[in-house]
């Protein structure tokens, strides 16, 4: 999920304008005899012959022995759409590591030191929530890709996206308090040309997915509050290729360079001179493919998508270091248009502030949707139709209520001029004591 760089930030870039039993269980028969009684032997014959046939007292019933259930067994591959829980594709926890990059220069020493592979080693619970929701985004995305269609509406398409993120994770979000056990982590961003980043679609939408158009998936998962924050970018003629090549490079060099010990600034600086290697024609015209200067990268927090560094991706002056445990979202974003986004359309992605001041509501059903926001997300982001889902009506009262009160963050649509196109790439990864893992890294990207 996009982090915007604010106005006053901007003056510390240095930007190159110009460049750039169901199972047939065996019947087990049992043989059962029927217990007879013995007359005595004074009993005439013709009394016996005479007597009614009755019951005899004390006859053993017919039990039958239950069939043996054999034990379901885990499935062993995705359905499709992906509806197993990949706890089930998975036992013990035993989820596939991210790509490891082993640390270079003075931190080389870190992939066999002891005293860190024990640091390490004490962050089980950490490596196995971040690689599970890891799993559950690679499953999600790489179906995602194969299926979306132009002719979809977005609604389709983001619904689609969703139903397999909570289906796999195995939290469907309607009781109170389970989405923020695990599920989505923000909202799935469907944004398309010249729109960057924050879109997704309100109920009621109607935008349908065309051959011409480029889209960015842009959508986050977590588990206890561990988010994995990864996008890519689809279009469906091959004339916009090379925005896509652009973005996809400028995100790995980032990645590569990113770091223990590395400035952020500098890492902008490799992603920029990357990004704006690349040019594109377009209809006759050939168009420089920028940086947006105004787009980060971020660390990620528990329960938090931006968290309190951000990774420029132009080159910078900040000389902020990346550090032992943090985990960042590296993300660029390369436009044919002015390399720079501005606020613009209707809000889709809310969020819940974490340093929010208490306030004194004065409207009911700002104090009830508050209500609703802290049992249902805590401080993870939503949208619109998270609520609807919910049940919530008649919300928009409250929710800008609390959105001028400084509880509730919204993140409008970013966009760049109309007629541009823009594409995003996007990677997390984690700054373990030993090794880089970059734990959203997948066959696809």
């Amino acid at each position: 999920m996009a982090a915007q760089v604010p106005a006053d930030e901007l003056s510390k870039l240095s930007v190159n304008e110009a460049a750039n039993t169901k199972g047939n269980p065996s019947l087990a028969t049992s043989t059962v005899t029927n217990g007879n009684l013995n007359r005595d032997s004074d009993d005439s014959d013709d009394e016996a012959e005479d007597a009614p046939t009755a019951p005899a007292v004390g006859a053993a019933k017919k039990k039958k022995k239950r069939k043996p259930k054999k034990k379901k067994k885990n499935p062993t591959e995705q359905s499709d759409p992906p509806r197993v829980p990949v706890s089930q594709l998975f036992p013990n926890n035993t989820y596939r590591k991210g790509e490891e990059v082993e640390y270079v220069n003075d931190n080389l020493y870190r992939t066999t030191d002891e005293e860190k592979r024990h640091l390490d080693n004490m962050n089980s619970d950490f490596l196995t929530d971040y690689r599970h929701a890891a799993e559950v985004h690679r499953q999600t995305r790489q179906w995602a890709a194969k299926n979306i269609k132009p002719g979809q509406t977005l609604t389709e398409i983001a619904n689609g996206i969703e139903d397999s993120v909570r289906a796999l994770v195995g939290h469907q979000g309607l009781e109170e308090g389970d989405a923020i056990i695990a599920g989505m982590g923000f909202p799935t961003g469907l944004s398309i040309n010249h729109c960057a980043a924050h879109y997704t679609p309100n109920a009621g939408n109607k935008m349908v997915l065309q051959q011409d158009d480029v889209m960015k998936v842009d959508f986050g998962v977590h588990v206890n509050g561990r988010i994995v924050d990864s996008a890519f970018t689809m279009s469906f003629n091959e004339k916009y290729d090379p925005l896509l090549e652009a973005v996809k490079a400028a995100t790995n060099a980032g990645v590569k360079e990113a770091g223990i010990d590395v400035r952020v600034g500098d890492i902008g600086g490799v992603i920029q001179e990357v990004m704006e290697s690349y040019e594109i024609e377009l209809n006759g015209q050939t168009f420089p493919i920028k940086s947006i200067r105004n787009l980060n990268g971020h660390t990620i927090l528990p329960y938090s998508i931006h968290g309190t560094k951000s990774v420029p991706i132009v080159k910078s002056n900040d000389t902020t270091k990346m550090e032992e445990g943090d985990v960042f979202a590296i993300e660029t974003f390369g436009s044919t248009g002015n390399g720079y986004v501005h606020e613009e359309g209707e809000v889709s992605h809310y969020a819940k502030r974490g340093d929010a001041a208490k306030v004194d509501l004065r409207i009911s059903s700002a104090k009830t949707l508050l209500n609703v926001i802290n049992k249902n997300f805590g401080t993870l982001p939503f949208c619109r139709r998270y609520l609807d889902r919910l049940g919530q009506e008649k919300y928009l009262l409250g929710l800008n209520n609390l959105v001028s009160n400084g509880i509730v963050e919204a993140y409008p649509p970013l966009v760049d001029k109309k007629g541009s196109y823009t594409a995003q790439y996007e990677h997390t990864i984690l700054l373990r004591p030993t090794v880089k893992e970059v734990i959203s890294r997948g066959e696809d990207f």
